[in-house]
C-alpha cells in the first residue's frame, strides 16, 4: 500500500503539471485536474491494468476522460506513468499548434488517449459502448483472452447533458458490471455553484436505473480505494461520487469558478506551492517522485505478459481470428462473396426499398464478416438492421450480435463509437434519417476520430409519406454532407446498396452514413460490372446516344426519376445522359481527369434529389437546374407528395427544354 505521503507527493505531481500546463498555455481547465488528482492517483497506481510500453495492449482497461476540458489531468498521468508519445515538451506544447496536448484529448493524437472527448457526455456514452464491446468479445472469446474493465471519469456537466441519461440506462438495463464511473462531484461549474442549475441527487438519478452507487471522500486515497475495490466486485455497473474540492490547494481559488476554466496567474501558482510543500520549478518533478510514477507504469507488464502466453496457447483458428479483428481487417472472403451476389441481384433485378436492399446486402455480409454488431434506436423493423445471424443481446446473454438500443439515437451513436474505438467489432446502427439530428454530435466525433461506425437512416426524404413533415429529411443530407470525413451514401437500387455497404465496410479510417428508402425503386443497375462504381462516389449511369445536351445528375430514389426523364428528353431529339451520385464525398476523392469527365461539356445540367439544393452546385453549377426541395415536406401518400413538389420526369424535361429555348 502506497503510504499517504508518498501518494499526497504523488497526486501533487499531476496538480502542478497541470497548473503550469495551462498557464504556459494561458488558457485551459486546471480545476478539473486538481480536484480529481486525487482519484487518478489511486485508480493508476492500484487498479488500472494496461501497459505504456504496449499501449494497444487488447486487454487492458480502458480509461476515458469524459469530463475532456481537464485533459490536463490526462495529459499528466500519460506523461508520468511512461507513454512516450507524451514528453515534458508535450506538457509545454499544451494547446499549442502540432502538440499532441490538444486543448481536449483527441484520439490519435497519442497512445493512451481512448476516445475524443470535450462535448460533454460524449466520454460517458462512448465508455457504455466499450464496456459493452467488452462483454461481447469475452462472450466470443472468454476470460482468458477478453476481461478487463472500462473506467470513465465524469463532471458535473456530463451528468447535467442529456446524453449521460440515455446511457446510463442502457448500460443499467444491460448490467454492465465492469463499468465504472467516477463522479468529479465538486459541485462547481463554470457559471458557478451547480445549485444554479440543478437540484439532482446524482446517485438516486442512477440507482433508478439499475446502478450501484457509493458517495465518498475523493481526498481521502484509502476511501477511494475501497469504493473502486468494491465496484470491481458489484454485478452492476457502478456510479462513485467523489466529493471533490475543485482547485484542490489553491489557497484563494479552490472551491470556486475562477479556478474552472482560467489559468491559475502567477501569484496563486507560487503561494499553491507553498501550501502543498511542492519546491520544484515549474515542469520539473522531483526524480524520486517520477521514478514511483514510472514503476506504477509497470505494474501490469506481469499481467500482459501471462496474457500473451494465453493468446498464444491459444487454438489457431480462435488466436487467428482474434487477431485478425483486434487489427481491423475485413475476411478474405468478403470481397468475392459481394461479387457474387451483384451477379445474382443483376440477373434477378428486384425492385425493392434500398431499406429492404440494404436487409439483402447484410444477410450476406453478417454471414461472412463475424464481428458486424447490428442495432437500431427501437426501429428495428423499419430500419431492417436485422438478419439471421444476429441474436438479440441481453442482460444475460452477450452472445448475440443484435442490439436494441430503445429510442437513444444519441446514446446509440455514441456507443457505438466506443464499440468501434474498443475494437474487435464493426457496429451499424439504425435510425430514420430526420432524427440523424438526434445522434449527429457523436456522428461528427467520429469523423474528427477518423473511426468506422456506420450509420443506417432509413426513410430518406418525402418518399416516407403519410408520417409527414415531422419525419421527412429535407435539409439533412445537406447537413451530413457537410461534415469532413464524413462519407454518405444514397443507393439507387439495390445492385447499388450493396456496393454502398462494401465501400463503408472497407473505409477504417471513415465513418458512413447510408441514407436509404422507404418506397420500392426501380432496378437501375442491370448489368453486372466487376467494379465496384459507387466506390467512385459518381458514375455514368446511362450514356447520352449522340453528343450530350444534356446530363442529369441525381441520388437514391430520384435515380430512376432521372432515367424516365432521359428516355423521354432522347425521343424529343436532346441526346441526355444520366450521372448516378451515390457519395459525394467519394467523388472529390477522385483525380480530376475522372471528375471532369463526369461533370463532362453538356451546355445543360440538372440535379434531380427529394431534399435542399445545397451542395449540388458542384455538379450543375451556380447556374444548373435544380428538381428537389425547398421546403418542408407535407402529410400524404409519396407519390402524391412527388407530383405536389414537382420532382418527377416530366418537371425535369420542362425545366430542361425551357433552358435550351432560352439558350
Amino acid at each position: 500500500m502506497t503510504s499517504r505521503e508518498k501518494h499526497d507527493r504523488m497526486a501533487n505531481a499531476i496538480r502542478f503539471l497541470s497548473m503550469d500546463a495551462v498557464e504556459n498555455a494561458k488558457s485551459g481547465h486546471p480545476g478539473l485536474p486538481m480536484g480529481a488528482a486525487d482519484i487518478a492517483t489511486v485508480l493508476f497506481t492500484r487498479f488500472m491494468t494496461h501497459d505504456p510500453k504496449n499501449p494497444g495492449w487488447p486487454d487492458r482497461d480502458r480509461f476515458v476522460l469524459s469530463a475532456g476540458h481537464g485533459s490536463m489531468l490526462l495529459y499528466s498521468l500519460l506523461y508520468l506513468l511512461g507513454y512516450e508519445d507524451i514528453t515534458i515538451d508535450e506538457i509545454k506544447n499544451f494547446r499549442q499548434l502540432g502538440s499532441r496536448t490538444a486543448g481536449h484529448p483527441e484520439y490519435g493524437h497519442a497512445a493512451g488517449i481512448e476516445t475524443t472527448t470535450g462535448p460533454l457526455g460524449q466520454g460517458v456514452a462512448n465508455a457504455v459502448g466499450m464496456a459493452l464491446a467488452e462483454r461481447l468479445l469475452n462472450a466470443r472469446f472468454g476470460d482468458d483472452l477478453v476481461n478487463h474493465y472500462t473506467y470513465a471519469l465524469v463532471g458535473d456537466g456530463c451528468l447535467m447533458e442529456g446524453i449521460s441519461q440515455e446511457a446510463l440506462a442502457f448500460a443499467g438495463h444491460l448490467r454492465l458490471s465492469k463499468l465504472i464511473v467516477l463522479f468529479d462531484d465538486n459541485q462547481i461549474s463554470i457559471d458557478g455553484p451547480v445549485s444554479l442549475a440543478d437540484s439532482t441527487d446524482q446517485c438516486e438519478r442512477f440507482a433508478a436505473s439499475g446502478w450501484n452507487t457509493m458517495r465518498v471522500d475523493g481526498h481521502d486515497p484509502d476511501a477511494i480505494a475501497a469504493a473502486i475495490e468494491k465496484a470491481r466486485r458489484s454485478d452492476r455497473p457502478t456510479m462513485i461520487a467523489f466529493r471533490t474540492t475543485i482547485g484542490h490547494g489553491a489557497p484563494t481559488k479552490s472551491g470556486t469558478a475562477k479556478v474552472h476554466g482560467s489559468p491559475l496567474g502567477a501569484e496563486e501558482i507560487a503561494e499553491t506551492r507553498k501550501a502543498l510543500g511542492w519546491e520544484a520549478a515549474p515542469f520539473e518533478i522531483p526524480s524520486d517522485i517520477l521514478d514511483d510514477w514510472r514503476l506504477a507504469g509497470l505494474r501490469s507488464a506481469k499481467e500482459r505478459g501471462a496474457w500473451e502466453k494465453r493468446l498464444a496457447a491459444a487454438e489457431a483458428e480462435i488466436r487467428a481470428e482474434f487477431e485478425r479483428r483486434m487489427r481491423g481487417d475485413l475476411p478474405g472472403a468478403l470481397a468475392d462473396a459481394m461479387l457474387d451476389y451483384k451477379r445474382k441481384l443483376t440477373k434477378e433485378t428486384p425492385k425493392v426499398a434500398t431499406r429492404n436492399a440494404s436487409e439483402m446486402a447484410l444477410e450476406v455480409i453478417n454471414d461472412c464478416v463475424p464481428e458486424t454488431l447490428a442495432g437500431s434506436a427501437d426501429l428495428t423493423g423499419s430500419n431492417n438492421t436485422k438478419t439471421s445471424q444476429t441474436a438479440s443481446v441481453t442482460p444475460t446473454d452477450f452472445s448475440g450480435r443484435y442490439i436494441h438500443y430503445g429510442i437513444r439515437e444519441h446514446a446509440m451513436a455514441a456507443a457505438m463509437n466506443g464499440i468501434t474505438l474498443h475494437g474487435g467489432l464493426i457496429p451499424y446502427g439504425g435510425t430514420f434519417l430526420t432524427f440523424s439530428d438526434y445522434a449527429r454530435p457523436a456522428m461528427r466525433l467520429a469523423s474528427l476520430m477518423g473511426i468506422r461506425s456506420i450509420f443506417v437512416m432509413t426513410h430518406d426524404s418525402i418518399g416516407l409519406g403519410e408520417d409527414g413533415p415531422t419525419h421527412q429529411p429535407v435539409e439533412h443530407l445537406a447537413a451530413l454532407r457537410a461534415i469532413p470525413n464524413h462519407l454518405v451514401f444514397r443507393p439507387a437500387d439495390a445492385v447499388e446498396t450493396a456496393e454502398c455497404w462494401q465501400v463503408a465496410l472497407e473505409s477504417r479510417d471513415t465513418p458512413s452514413t447510408l441514407a436509404l428508402t422507404r418506397q420500392k425503386l426501380e432496378p437501375v443497375r442491370t448489368e453486372f460490372t466487376e467494379e465496384n462504381l459507387c466506390a467512385r462516389g459518381a458514375y455514368e449511369l446511362l450514356p447520352a446516344s449522340d453528343e450530350a445536351e444534356v446530363t442529369i445528375f441525381a441520388s437514391g430514389s430520384e435515380v430512376e426519376i432521372a432515367v424516365e426523364a432521359q428516355k423521354l428528353l432522347e425521343k424529343r431529339g436532346h441526346p441526355t445522359r444520366v450521372v448516378s451520385v451515390p457519395c459525394f464525398e467519394l467523388f472529390e476523392r477522385q483525380d480530376d481527369d475522372y471528375r471532369d469527365a463526369i461533370i463532362g461539356e453538356a451546355p445543360v445540367r440538372i440535379a434531380i434529389e427529394a431534399g435542399i439544393r445545397q451542395g449540388w452546385d458542384r455538379f450543375i453549377g451556380s447556374d444548373g437546374l435544380f428538381v428537389g426541395m425547398s421546403g418542408f415536406g407535407a402529410s400524404a401518400p409519396a407519390p402524391d407528395l412527388y407530383k405536389h413538389f414537382g420532382i418527377t420526369a416530366e418537371a425535369a424535361v420542362e425545366a430542361v427544354e425551357a433552358r435550351l429555348r432560352a439558350a
